[in-house]
């Protein structure tokens, strides 16, 4: 157990570090333009153009990191640091999201795994919780309700491995776009994709977090307690 919990301070720390770099190069490249003078707003909608998809919408949300990609209201949602501005760090998390709206449209297998997975997901998100806690209490006298919180939390494991191919493919996507459509050159393509990397590692810590708890409920269950 006690190694466990080494491995699991060790992500801990790792995830916070991925965090922390994740905001330095968000405001390091945020501060850098592209030199076109194109908006994220702008380089979303030149990218869902050049790749014929006409029936998504590019919008603004609150926040900071907040950008995503809706598929089930076809939406590409930049948060307010991306969508006004014309930095190399906006270029490339629109380019990202729409990377998203890319694999939707060409039905991109693991984007379709995903989103059908993400009412399971909601399910188990609302129960695991729950069902872990009790387990655990119960666990001599009840251990089917342990047994159940790990299933429930399994399935969200196995979505956020899921989404490891489906962010790594979409930032294939904007760069190969960003530097075949000429929004990044020579000089600052390596820092769009040195920021959409640093995006890329919040998800593969996440992932192992993830996995490193499911293992530790397992153990649980399996009365392995030191």
């Amino acid at each position: 157990m006690m190694s466990y919990w080494i491995l699991f301070i060790g992500i801990a720390v790792a995830s916070w570090l991925v965090q922390a770099n994740l905001q330095r190069k968000f405001k390091k490249y945020s501060k850098i333009p592209t030199g076109n003078g194109m908006t994220g707003r702008d380089v979303a909608m030149k990218m869902l153009h050049d790749n014929g998809i006409n029936d998504v919408k590019v919008t603004h949300t609150p926040g900071t990191l907040t950008d995503h990609y809706n598929p089930a209201t076809k939406t590409v949602n930049l948060s307010e640091g991306v969508y006004e501005s014309n930095s190399i760090m906006a270029a490339a998390v629109a380019a990202h999201e729409c990377g998203h709206a890319v694999q939707h449209a060409r039905a991109y297998a693991p984007l379709t795994m995903r989103s059908k997975l993400v009412p399971v997901v909601s399910f188990a998100s609302q129960w695991m919780t729950w069902l872990l806690l009790g387990g655990i209490l119960l666990l001599h006298s009840f251990p089917q309700l342990l047994l159940a919180g790990i299933i429930l939390f399994a399935l969200t494991t196995l979505f956020s491995f899921i989404t490891l191919p489906v962010e790594i493919d979409a930032s294939k996507r904007a760069l190969v776009w960003l530097s075949g459509s000429g929004i990044t050159n020579s000089y600052n393509h390596a820092q769009a994709e040195d920021a959409l990397r640093s995006a890329a590692y919040t998800y593969v810590v996440a992932a192992l977090s993830s996995l490193a708890t499911l293992i530790y409920y397992i153990m649980i269950f399996m009365g392995r307690r030191d």
